[in-house]
């Protein structure tokens, strides 16, 4: 049956966030796996049942004090059965494949599903925390989503528990293009696949090589390595358990294919390619979309590593400022050290974090005072230095 009540009702949802494994089914609020003591003094589990009064999709306040119990009459922490919220009614069948076995009266005047669900709770799992301190119904379920009704193949509980949807929903919709799935490209995709987009398009005609996962979100086993798959088919397998909108591209971007860009709304632009590079971002700023461009200039001096890392954002307001800090110079000339592989997966992760962050902030998920279009982390002083409209800082 469809979530939409448990994420439209603020008092279903803190039942869903505080760990409790819920459920709507034909007109009933269900709680599963509440911990309870047999008249043996064991403890077993079962599931509590509420009427549920819904206004469309939206909880009203609970106008039936009764619970429904499927299991074995639950009882005190010595056998003694409970009988404050004992009810006369027998068993009886409340819908299809939904049968109680007792009817619970605890009266009261409960302010919402959440007031009442633990009330009971409380009264049921509390006898087995008695003998048992980690006998809860709080099990934090995984909890799968439908479809139509989520980008994400399981419900993104860090953000309901967070009281952030609404912001975070800003990108939601959004169709976001990776450009290159090297080591930055990569850490990028793992970042957005986690964000409500509609759509995430990585471009890479790369094999998933021995180099490339050490410098890579997850751990490689030998033998994907062995398999010799493609960047794009490796991490879309793995992002498509989390994400239902990943749309890999298994082609490097350039000049001839450039229009495949057509029609997203911002591209992460991770390449080392000059005129590749160049192809792609005249395309973005012809097109009117905005992006990010990353790099790194790692050098070697007296046996430490040195240089920058660095993400220039492109918007078509701010085109002429983001102009100077991007290069189209061909890293792989050997006089940049990042070409050669080495295996810095840190600043690959920190230059996504600081494309992602700078994106989320021209979404206004992030307060942004400074409206930087420059963003440059220096190594060596770990210091981060700005430049905006207002020049740099």
């Amino acid at each position: 049956m469809s979530r939409r009540p448990i994420a439209l009702s603020s008092d279903l949802l803190r039942l869903q966030n505080e760990g409790y494994d819920i459920d709507i089914r034909d007109g009933f609020l269900i709680v599963r796996n509440v911990p309870f003591v047999t008249s043996t003094c064991s403890i077993e589990r079962a599931t509590l049942i509420s009427p549920l009064s819904l206004s469309g999709d939206v909880t009203e306040k609970p106008d039936k004090h009764v619970c429904y119990w499927t299991g074995a009459h639950p009882c005190h922490a010595d056998g003694a059965k409970i009988r404050s919220i004992e009810n006369g009614a027998g068993p009886q069948d409340l819908a299809p494949g939904l049968h109680a076995a007792f009817t619970f009266s605890a009266k009261a005047d409960y302010r919402d599903y959440h007031h009442k669900m633990t009330t009971y709770i409380g009264r049921i799992a509390g006898e087995a925390a008695k003998l048992d301190p980690t006998a809860t119904a709080r099990i934090f379920p995984a909890i799968a989503a439908e479809p139509e009704e989520s980008v994400f193949q399981y419900v993104d509980t860090a953000t309901s528990r967070a009281g952030i949807g609404a912001i975070n929903s800003k990108v939601a919709g959004q169709k976001i293009g990776i450009a290159g799935l090297g080591g930055t490209g990569s850490y990028i995709l793992d970042l957005v696949a986690k964000s409500s987009v509609a759509e995430i398009h990585p471009f890479d005609g790369d094999v998933f090589s021995q180099h490339n996962a050490f410098r890579a979100p997850g751990a490689a086993s030998l033998h994907e390595l062995k398999d010799g798959m493609l960047k794009v088919d490796r991490f879309a397998g793995i992002y498509s358990r989390l994400h239902r909108g990943i749309k890999p591209h298994a082609f490097f971007l350039d000049e001839t294919n450039v229009g495949a860009l057509a029609g997203l709304d911002f591209v992460f632009v991770c390449m080392d390619v000059g005129p590749a590079k160049r192809a792609v971002i005249d395309y973005l700023v012809a097109n009117g979309i905005s992006f990010v461009e990353v790099g790194m200039g790692v050098t070697v001096d007296d046996g430490r590593l040195g240089g920058i890392v660095r993400a220039t954002v492109s918007t078509p307001k701010t085109r002429d400022l983001a102009v100077p800090h991007i290069s189209y110079a061909d890293d792989t000339s050997g006089a940049n050290e990042y070409a050669s592989n080495i295996q810095i997966a840190e600043l690959n992760a920190l230059n996504a974090a600081l494309a992602v962050i700078q994106w989320k902030k021209l979404a206004t998920i992030y307060r942004d005072s400074r409206q930087s279009v420059y963003l440059g982390y220096s190594i060596a002083s770990g210091e981060i230095i700005t430049e905006g409209p207002d020049g740099a800082g």
